[in-house]
């Protein structure tokens, strides 16, 4: 079983505890992708881009404009919260690749569309794979959490949504 650690603050992403030295350690932990998120963070954000042309917000971040071809874009941080579009529950593991983990402990996870206030749907994974926990319309936030390790042992950080405690 994979451990999830989820930091909501850059004090918390910055140190973790070494249970197996009984010890504080610095973990050196990067984005999964550069320019995907804001990282380290207190309150990290997407980074999306917006089209000078017609105002088309897009994500990930692009050079040029899916709706007009427009190349004249910005990046933008876009918001922290948003509504569940839709969902599902991967129950199975991805075909690989791009499926990099251990085929024998896989876990299903929740998988989902969070439209947020600039009209961009996000696909994104969800921390709860519970359908009982989940609903169309439900309020998400983003949150950062270790995804892997790479080869030189670094933390691997992804971004996923949770849903907003009510």
């Amino acid at each position: 079983m994979r451990a999830r650690i989820v930091f909501d603050s850059a004090s918390d992403a910055s140190r973790r505890f070494d249970r197996g030295r009984g010890e504080e350690a610095m973990a050196q932990q990067i984005p999964i992708q550069e320019g995907l998120f804001t990282w380290p963070s207190a309150a990290p954000r997407i980074l999306g881009s917006r089209c000078g042309g017609c105002g088309e917000v897009s994500f990930p971040a692009q050079g040029s404009c899916p709706a007009c071809a427009g190349t004249e874009t910005e990046d933008v941080p876009l918001a922290r919260e948003g509504i569940l579009w839709t969902w599902t529950i991967q129950r199975f593991p991805p075909p690989a690749p791009p499926f990099v983990g251990d085929r024998e402990a896989f876990e299903p996870f929740g998988v989902g569309y969070v439209e947020l206030p600039e009209g961009v749907r996000v696909e994104s994974r969800l921390t709860v794979n519970d359908p009982d926990q989940l609903a169309i319309g439900m309020k998400m936030e983003l949150v950062v959490e270790a995804f892997d390790r790479d080869a030189a042992g670094n933390e691997r950080m992804g971004f996923a949504f949770r849903p907003v405690a009510a």
